[in-house]
Parts: structure tokens; C-alpha cells; sequence
């Protein structure tokens, strides 16, 4: 049976008792005696609780994970893993690599919460880093040079840094407290150094478009493997240095984004403008120039963005030094 709102809400609802009187709830009195109750307040903390799922970070991560996987499934439906020989196994464990980051983190969340929307950020990122590694894009990547520059810049430039935005670290090192003194440290000392960062960073990029590797990376599954795993890994190192290191280190991570930016604006450059294609999978030259307007234009703007974001920081902190009493 039916029954209104309003009804139950003339039932007045008895939240203590005080001296053996009835006392009538913020609701009941919002609604039928608004003169007595006064100006507007907020609804005590009974009405506006909140569900016991989300009362819980880690619950509510696992939650959102199962429901942004169920959505990318249809992503996944042409992709490598129903392939054929080492194609189909070098797919099986990119899905298990990515699988184990996965666990990693959600076992991190018990012991360390993160916050809801850092939570909701980094499951959202995996699941775009799995639709790109292991989505119909990598199927086009293996006949277009366009698609597979696509893919490379999704994750340089906007994977990886939207995966140090989430700050994983702290739920990573909890749950595999044990390689700490072999991975964790040695990665968090690299990172005090933006400008070697970016050097290694640009290494890979540079080294994995040169026509040689390229081609083997994309007739040979293990080096494709190999290629997307060092993408990843040299631009979350690259990303951290220069969003999350210290204020003093602002000026080099400043240099290290437009140093970045500006090699790989000049590989564009050289897809753009070359002659002849350069690698055997472009199918014709259009396509390779379309490739380098893809790392040239859309591939800068998270450098850019990242520049301007570590500039304003830098300003703001010369300016606090400025206005310190004493200052020449």
C-alpha cells in the first residue's frame, strides 16, 4: 500500500523524552508548524545521515570499482585478450599486472583512507588505463600511426598524471610494506630530483620512437608490453617530482615540464613535417602527420597546464618571501 510523505510526516516522530513530554522532530516542525520553529536550520544529523556503505571509504572504493568495471566491459569487448598466441598471453598479463595494482591499493584503503573523491579518481583512471591498453584503441594502434600515438599520449599525459592526482602512494607502500627498502625507497628519493626525472622520461619517449623500436614494438607483443609499462612507470615518477615536491624544488620542476614540453613538441614536429613515413605501420603520410599534430597540440596541453599551475605556485612563494619583514 501507497502511503504519501505527507502522511508520515504528520505521525511526529518522538526523538527524546524530556519530563515525560513528546518532543517533536526538526522534520515534523519544518513542515506543519514553520512559525514555531523559527528560521531556517539544517535537519539534525539522524535525517541527513548517510548510508552505511559510504560511512566507510574502503567499502565504498570496492563499491565504485565494481560499478565503473561492469561500465568499461562493453570496452573490452574487441580487445586483445580474445586474440591469439602471444598477443592473447602479453594481454592476460597486462591484465594481471593491472589487476595486482588494483588489489594493492584496495587492500591499502583498509589500513589507509583515502579521501572519497581521490578514491573515485584513481578507480575511474585504471579503468580508462585499461580501456587503452587493452580496448579496441590498441587494435587500431596496430594499423595507424594516428591511434597508436592516441594511446602513447593517454598514457604519459593523462594517465599518469591523473593517477598521481588520486595520491596512491601512501595505501601502495601500506600494502607492500615488505618492498620498501627495495622499491619504494629508491623511487621516492628519484623524485626529489625533477630534472632527472624528466630526463629519464624523455629517454623512453625518444627511445620508443625511434623506427626501429617502434616497429618492434609493434609487431612483437612482449615489447609492446614493455613499451606501455615504461610509458607509465618514467611519467608517474616524471607527474610526482614535479606536482608534489618541495616548494624549494618548484623552480626545477618548473624547467623539467618545459624541457618536456618542448622535446615533445619537436618529435611532433618531425612527424609533422617528415617527407616520407617514417614507420611501416603509418598507412599513409597523412596518418603519421596526423600523429605528430596529435603529440604536437593535444599531447602539450597537460605540460602546459602543469607549467602554469607549478609557475603560480613559485609566484606565490615569492611573494610570501617578499612580504617577510627584512626582505632587501
Amino acid at each position: 500500500m501507497h502511503v504519501s510523505a505527507s502522511r508520515l510526516l504528520k505521525k511526529s516522530p518522538v526523538d527524546a523524552r524530556q519530563g515525560g513530554k513528546r518532543r517533536k522532530s526538526a522534520v515534523y516542525m519544518r513542515v506543519h508548524e514553520p512559525r514555531s520553529f523559527g528560521r531556517f536550520e539544517p535537519l539534525s544529523n539522524a535525517a541527513w545521515r548517510r548510508p552505511k556503505l559510504f560511512q566507510h571509504p574502503a567499502r565504498a572504493s570496492i563499491a565504485v570499482f565494481i560499478l565503473l568495471w561492469g561500465l568499461s566491459l562493453p570496452a573490452l569487448a574487441h580487445s586483445p585478450l580474445a586474440g591469439n598466441g602471444l598477443e592473447r598471453v602479453s594481454a592476460w598479463l597486462t591484465l594481471a599486472l593491472l589487476g595486482l595494482l588494483w588489489t594493492t591499493y584496495l587492500l591499502g584503503t583498509r589500513r589507509v583512507t583515502p579521501r572519497r573523491w581521490q578514491a573515485v579518481l584513481f578507480h575511474a583512471t585504471a579503468l580508462l588505463c585499461l580501456g587503452t591498453l587493452l580496448g579496441p584503441l590498441d587494435e587500431w594502434a596496430k594499423t595507424g600511426t594516428a591511434a597508436h600515438m592516441t594511446q602513447h599520449m593517454l598514457l604519459i599525459g593523462f594517465i599518469a598524471p591523473l593517477w598521481v592526482l588520486s595520491r596512491p602512494l601512501p595505501q601502495l607502500i601500506t600494502a607492500s610494506r615488505p618492498l620498501t627498502p627495495v622499491l619504494w625507497r629508491p623511487l621516492l628519493l628519484l623524485v626529489r630530483h625533477p630534472m632527472a626525472c624528466a630526463f629519464l622520461h624523455g629517454i623512453v619517449i625518444w627511445f620508443w620512437h625511434m623506427p626501429r623500436f617502434y616497429t618492434a614494438a609493434v609487431e612483437n607483443p612482449w615489447w609492446h608490453l614493455l613499451a606501455h609499462f615504461s610509458f607509465l612507470i618514467t611519467a608517474g615518477l616524471f607527474w610526482w617530482s614535479v606536482l608534489y615536491g618541495a616548494s624549494r624544488r618548484a623552480p626545477w620542476a618548473f624547467l623539467a615540464l618545459l624541457f618536456t614540453l618542448i622535446h615533445t613538441g619537436f618529435l611532433g614536429a618531425l612527424l609533422s613535417f617528415a617527407a616520407t613515413p617514417l614507420y611501416v605501420e603509418a598507412r599513409d603520410l597523412a596518418d603519421q602527420q596526423l600523429a605528430g599534430l596529435i603529440m604536437w597540440v593535444p599531447g602539450g596541453m597537460p605540460y602546459l597546464l602543469g607549467a602554469a599551475w607549478v609557475g603560480y605556485q613559485w609566484w606565490q612563494r615569492m611573494q610570501q618571501r617578499m612580504d617577510c619583514p627584512g626582505y632587501p
